[in-house]
């Protein structure tokens, strides 16, 4: 059994991209959650309502423990499962000024989407390489490609993790294992359901905030055998909000 592992799984853009590999692929579609486990299941219907399979699992990617321990409790329950796809889609905002930031909002959102991908993908990237194939795909933001300001912890963790997706592209390559990253901008979702679309649209030269689906898709690409020569790479999907 082949599997895609999608950390975030349960909403937002994370939903989306479990429902698109669902549609697109053969991958059982792993749905990890932190808390909100009635989302993830809704999610896993939605998987299986494509004519897919899957499962939900719990782990919070900033706990190395916890996610090690989820990961192989899994995989001693899967003998013959391999993780081929890993999506570290997983992320939170503290918005507020850096000058009056508290240290918890930076290493809060630090741990989660730049330790979250440490702690999954160096925990399951030696059976990759074993394997000598895989695809890791990181969900950065067009906050870590730019700079948003309000955001000095969010871009500092996303840019973070669009640096360590080049280097790691290149240490990984010759096994057929491609790394790249997709970088969204002002996507609808519960991360953005606060923020003034009617205002911000007119930043945004398409004139719209993006849907989860248009994520989807890309980062659905990179994770197929059609995107082998594609690694080290960021997609900016922001609308030409930044181009």
């Amino acid at each position: 059994m082949k599997c895609a592992l999608i950390t975030g799984g349960s909403r937002g853009i994370g939903k989306a991209i479990c429902k698109q590999l669902a549609i697109d692929t053969d991958y059982h579609i792993l749905i990890n959650y932190n808390n909100n486990k009635e989302a993830a299941l809704d999610t896993l219907k939605e998987v299986e309502a494509e004519g897919n399979t899957g499962d939900i699992i719990q782990f919070n990617v900033t706990d190395a423990e916890q996610v090690k321990t989820a990961l192989d409790t899994w995989q001693e329950n899967n003998k013959e499962a391999t993780i081929e796809v890993i999506v570290n889609n997983a992320g939170i905002t503290k918005d507020g000024l850096f000058m009056w930031m508290p240290q918890t909002d930076w290493q809060d959102v630090i741990n989660t989407s730049l330790n979250g991908f440490f702690n999954v993908t160096n925990h399951l990237i030696q059976k990759m390489l074993r394997n000598r194939y895989g695809r890791i795909i990181n969900i950065a933001s067009v906050s870590g490609v730019k700079g948003t300001a309000g955001q000095t912890n969010y871009s500092a963790a996303k840019g973070a993790l669009v640096a360590a997706t080049k280097a790691l592209a290149q240490e990984v390559a010759k096994r057929k294992i491609t790394v790249n990253a997709v970088a969204p901008g002002f996507i609808k979702s519960d991360m953005t359901s606060e923020l003034n679309e009617a205002e911000l649209k007119n930043l945004i030269p398409i004139n719209r905030f993006g849907e989860p689906e248009e994520v989807a898709h890309a980062v659905s690409f990179l994770a197929s055998k059609k995107a082998s020569y594609i690694t080290g790479e960021v997609i900016n999907i922001n609308g030409g909000i930044y181009s």
